[in-house]
């Protein structure tokens, strides 16, 4: 049995992919899920999971799974879902999973993540996750995105399914870091500016840096490539969408009536 800490958007396809039964927890309890901070039921089903897997972010610099119920989790397969936010900015570089972390923005995901590798959990380190309901093409169709020109400023991302492909092939897998992300990290303009074009829309209107919320400002003062090899060579994972544009065109056929292929040209080039 698989236990989830945390049904969010990805974890939610993890277990609908497992194969075997699955539990999961949510603050509130709801549809059948278990509430995370009930203790008299959490404690039963990580005691009969063979594997748990947690979605939970830090909250307050704490990992709420690991500060409750962290003494209970020995001799399980754990996994975890973290962040290539752990790496901080690269100036461009590309890092894999030997890069330092701790020195960006995110010092608590960063904490969370060694502390889930120190009790010999899988982690997977994910850059900007998108997906049915969750993409470029939703953000334009819906007015939210918008482009910076700092197209210099680059970034890796991965499909949903991907990740879920990624978690399943590490059940047999070694303990350790694994970065899940596709092959080819870019400028988020580039992204909605080809999200736009499959959509038939124009490209959303330039915004200067000092018009954003700070946490979005946060998201720009970082710049990195992240590298694969690893989940490649050690888990035999390949994702299926290696670049955005294969799986915003994938996500377009599932939503448009139009086939992917006949889609309207993108007004202009190419991560997260």
């Amino acid at each position: 049995m698989l236990l989830i800490f945390g049904l969010g958007y990805t974890a939610i396809r993890v277990a609908a992919a497992w194969p075997a039964p699955v539990v999961g927890t949510t603050r509130d309890g709801r549809e059948g899920s278990l509430r995370f901070d009930d203790a008299s039921s959490v404690l039963p089903a990580i005691a009969a999971a063979t594997h748990i897997l947690s979605s939970v972010p830090p909250a307050d610099d704490i990992d709420p799974v690991l500060a409750l119920y962290g003494e209970a989790l020995g001799g399980k397969w754990l996994g975890y879902l973290s962040s290539t936010g752990v790496y901080g900015d690269a100036g461009g570089a590309w890092v894999d999973e030997g890069a330092p972390t701790g020195g960006g923005r995110r010092a608590a995901r960063a904490a969370a993540d060694a502390a889930w590798l120190e009790r010999g959990a899988r982690v997977f380190r994910l850059p900007g996750i998108y997906g049915p309901g969750r993409s470029p093409i939703d953000r334009v169709r819906h007015g939210k995105a918008h482009r910076v020109g700092v197209l210099e400023q680059v970034f890796s991302r991965v499909h949903v399914d991907d990740i879920v492909a990624g978690v399943l092939s590490a059940t047999t897998a070694p303990a350790g870091a694994y970065n899940l992300a596709d092959d080819r990290p870019c400028s988020q303009d580039d992204v909605v500016v080809f999200a736009a074009g499959l959509i038939g829309l124009p490209p959303p209107p330039l915004v200067t840096l000092d018009t954003l919320s700070p946490m979005a400002r946060g998201f720009y003062a970082e710049n990195r490539r992240v590298a694969n090899g690893k989940a490649k060579r050690v888990l035999g994972w390949r994702p299926a969408y290696p670049d955005y544009r294969l799986g915003l065109r994938a996500l377009n056929a599932m939503t448009s009536p139009t086939p992917a292929s006949a889609a309207p040209a993108p007004a202009s080039g190419d991560q997260r």
